[in-house]
């Protein structure tokens, strides 16, 4: 089985980046949740 790349990362940097990650994807899933919602509020599709 062919080793794991590393991106050039350490590992803390690693870590520091995968919790800027989440924060980043929460809001954006957040973000698209809620304009899905409006939609669904001004126009419903069902």
């Amino acid at each position: 089985m062919a080793e794991p790349k590393n991106a050039g990362l350490t590992p803390d940097q690693a870590q520091e980046f995968h919790e800027q990650f989440k924060v980043t994807y929460t809001a954006f899933v957040g973000i698209c949740a809620l304009s899905h919602f409006l939609v669904l509020a001004w126009q419903p599709w069902f």
